[in-house]
Protein backbone atom coordinates (compact mmCIF):
# COMPACT_ATOMS: atom_id res chain seq x y z
CA UNK A 1 0.00 0.00 0.00
CA UNK A 2 1.31 3.43 -0.91
CA UNK A 3 1.32 6.20 1.68
CA UNK A 4 -1.22 8.16 -0.34
CA UNK A 5 -3.60 5.16 -0.32
CA UNK A 6 -3.07 4.82 3.43
CA UNK A 7 -4.12 8.44 4.00
CA UNK A 8 -7.08 7.94 1.64
CA UNK A 9 -8.17 4.98 3.76
CA UNK A 10 -8.14 7.20 6.86
CA UNK A 11 -10.23 9.80 5.03
CA UNK A 12 -12.75 7.07 4.21
CA UNK A 13 -12.86 6.07 7.88
CA UNK A 14 -13.71 9.65 8.76
CA UNK A 15 -16.56 9.76 6.26
CA UNK A 16 -18.06 6.41 7.25
CA UNK A 17 -17.88 7.03 11.00
CA UNK A 18 -19.30 10.54 10.65
CA UNK A 19 -22.23 9.16 8.67
CA UNK A 20 -22.95 6.43 11.25
CA UNK A 21 -22.51 9.00 14.05
CA UNK A 22 -25.35 11.05 12.58
CA UNK A 23 -27.66 8.05 12.30
CA UNK A 24 -27.27 6.26 15.62
CA UNK A 25 -29.73 6.36 18.48
CA UNK A 26 -27.09 5.38 21.02
CA UNK A 27 -25.51 8.33 22.81
CA UNK A 28 -22.40 6.32 23.72
CA UNK A 29 -21.95 5.22 20.10
CA UNK A 30 -22.62 8.78 18.93
CA UNK A 31 -19.85 10.16 21.19
CA UNK A 32 -17.34 7.37 20.46
CA UNK A 33 -17.73 7.88 16.72
CA UNK A 34 -17.50 11.66 17.09
CA UNK A 35 -14.19 11.32 18.92
CA UNK A 36 -12.93 8.98 16.21
CA UNK A 37 -13.88 11.08 13.18
CA UNK A 38 -12.55 14.27 14.76
CA UNK A 39 -9.22 12.67 15.75
CA UNK A 40 -8.57 10.52 12.69
CA UNK A 41 -8.13 13.56 10.44
CA UNK A 42 -5.55 15.04 12.81
CA UNK A 43 -3.70 11.72 12.76
CA UNK A 44 -3.91 11.48 8.96
CA UNK A 45 -2.62 15.03 8.65
CA UNK A 46 0.26 14.42 11.07
CA UNK A 47 1.26 11.28 9.18
CA UNK A 48 1.05 12.94 5.74
CA UNK A 49 3.06 15.98 6.84
CA UNK A 50 5.78 13.88 8.49
CA UNK A 51 5.86 11.59 5.45
CA UNK A 52 6.26 14.65 3.22
CA UNK A 53 9.11 15.85 5.41
CA UNK A 54 10.91 12.54 5.04
CA UNK A 55 10.10 11.49 1.46
CA UNK A 56 8.79 14.56 -0.37
CA UNK A 57 5.21 15.21 -1.34
CA UNK A 58 2.95 12.22 -0.83
CA UNK A 59 1.18 12.72 -4.16
CA UNK A 60 -2.48 12.50 -5.03
CA UNK A 61 -4.62 10.99 -2.33
CA UNK A 62 -7.24 8.71 -3.79
CA UNK A 63 -10.64 9.13 -2.22
CA UNK A 64 -11.95 5.65 -1.65
CA UNK A 65 -15.54 4.53 -1.83
CA UNK A 66 -17.26 2.21 0.55
CA UNK A 67 -20.08 -0.27 0.23
CA UNK A 68 -22.53 0.42 3.00
CA UNK A 69 -22.21 -1.82 6.01
CA UNK A 70 -24.72 -2.23 8.78
CA UNK A 71 -21.93 -2.68 11.30
CA UNK A 72 -19.41 0.09 11.91
CA UNK A 73 -17.49 -2.17 14.31
CA UNK A 74 -16.82 -4.61 11.47
CA UNK A 75 -15.80 -1.73 9.20
CA UNK A 76 -13.31 -0.34 11.74
CA UNK A 77 -11.95 -3.79 12.59
CA UNK A 78 -11.41 -4.57 8.91
CA UNK A 79 -9.60 -1.28 8.41
CA UNK A 80 -7.47 -1.90 11.50
CA UNK A 81 -6.54 -5.34 10.20
CA UNK A 82 -5.56 -3.79 6.87
CA UNK A 83 -3.48 -1.06 8.57
CA UNK A 84 -1.62 -3.57 10.71
CA UNK A 85 -0.97 -5.86 7.73
CA UNK A 86 0.27 -3.06 5.45
CA UNK A 87 2.11 -0.75 7.84
CA UNK A 88 5.59 -1.92 6.78
CA UNK A 89 4.65 -1.55 3.11
CA UNK A 90 3.50 2.02 3.75
CA UNK A 91 6.66 2.97 5.67
CA UNK A 92 9.89 1.08 6.27
CA UNK A 93 10.05 -0.72 9.61
CA UNK A 94 13.20 1.24 10.54
CA UNK A 95 11.48 4.60 10.13
CA UNK A 96 10.39 4.71 13.75
CA UNK A 97 9.09 8.28 13.67
CA UNK A 98 6.55 7.46 10.99
CA UNK A 99 5.83 4.05 12.53
CA UNK A 100 5.04 5.81 15.81
CA UNK A 101 2.45 7.93 13.99
CA UNK A 102 0.90 4.71 12.66
CA UNK A 103 0.93 3.40 16.24
CA UNK A 104 -1.12 6.45 17.25
CA UNK A 105 -3.62 5.65 14.50
CA UNK A 106 -3.84 2.02 15.65
CA UNK A 107 -4.40 3.23 19.21
CA UNK A 108 -7.34 5.38 18.08
CA UNK A 109 -8.92 2.41 16.27
CA UNK A 110 -8.44 0.15 19.30
CA UNK A 111 -9.88 2.60 21.83
CA UNK A 112 -12.83 3.32 19.55
CA UNK A 113 -13.49 -0.39 19.06
CA UNK A 114 -13.40 -0.87 22.85
CA UNK A 115 -15.97 1.91 23.35
CA UNK A 116 -18.24 0.58 20.60
CA UNK A 117 -18.05 -3.05 21.75
CA UNK A 118 -18.32 -2.62 25.50
CA UNK A 119 -19.74 0.83 26.27
CA UNK A 120 -22.28 1.49 23.52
Amino acid sequence: MKASDFVGMLFLARDVTHSVHLNTRSYAKHKALQKFYEDIIDHADAFAEAYNGRHGLIGGISLQSHNKTANVVDFLQNQLDEIEAARYDVVDRKDTSLQQLIDNIVELYLTTLYKLRFLA
